[in-house]
């Protein structure tokens, strides 16, 4: 499937170029098409102690089909050594190919809407930057809509968009198909491969996921809801190996 116009493509997305795209290997790693940008991103806390942005790690180089590990037993992290030949670890897909905003809440503020579907939280927190992103949407004022802003672009899985209230436009930016490790030394873990860009993730059936801006791939193993990250990696404390 080559027509960009046969994938699902969600609302306000920008597609990444076409030959960057990340397949998904039946009970295996990741195999990322296209060379797009690898650099490991580090959660640093506000003054407040929450999620206030992401630092720039240990860059890597991109090159055409990487293998990325998914099983979380990797030595050799973020890339695949082999180890879930002998991991163990069920790797079988389970999450929906629907678009997220089928499953979503919708929460109305005087100039914002907010969707959220929480099936997609990826746990970085971003959403509770010393005000809760739910309660910040229904305030009025420019300061308030800049933090909604903020809180929905920095959300790690995608589970929340914001659309303009009175165009009915998603706000979005245009990012770099770029994909990033993250570190969390809040929660003393490593947490998922963060996909920014409208990459295309595509199922080991050949299958096409909805392609989003923002998207969080397990790379613990332990995500109910594969190949997408459900937080599962802060309970299970994930741990890469790698250096910042």
């Amino acid at each position: 499937m080559t027509n960009k116009t046969k994938y699902i493509i969600q609302v306000g997305s920008t597609v990444a170029p076409e030959n960057i795209f990340i397949q998904v290997i039946q009970g295996g790693p990741y195999l990322v098409h296209g060379s797009p940008k690898l650099l490991q991103v580090i959660i640093e806390q506000n003054e407040s102690g929450n999620s206030g942005k992401y630092a720039s790690g240990k860059s890597f180089e991109s090159k055409d089909s990487m293998y990325l590990c998914r099983c979380g037993h990797s030595k050799n992290a973020p890339f695949c050594d082999g180890s879930h030949t002998k991991a163990h670890v069920n790797l079988d897909e389970a999450a929906s190919f629907q678009p997220l905003l089928e499953g979503s809440q919708e929460i109305d503020g005087p100039t914002r809407i907010l969707t959220d579907n929480e099936h997609y939280c990826a746990f970085s927190r971003f959403c509770d930057n010393g005000e809760q992103v739910w309660g910040e949407v229904k305030k009025s004022g420019a300061e308030h809509e800049k933090l909604t802003e903020f809180m929905v672009h920095a959300c790690a899985g995608g589970r929340l968009l914001v659309f303009d209230r009175e165009t009915q436009q998603p706000i979005e930016n245009v990012e770099e198909a770029g994909i990033y490790p993250i570190e969390d030394p809040a929660e003393g873990c490593s947490g998922p491969l963060m996909v920014r860009g409208g990459v295309r993730i595509e199922s080991a059936s050949g299958e096409s996921y909805e392609i989003r801006n923002r998207q969080a791939l397990c790379r613990c193993g332990q995500s109910s809801n594969k190949p997408f990250c459900d937080g599962s990696h802060a309970s299970v404390k994930y741990k890469d190996g790698m250096r910042s």
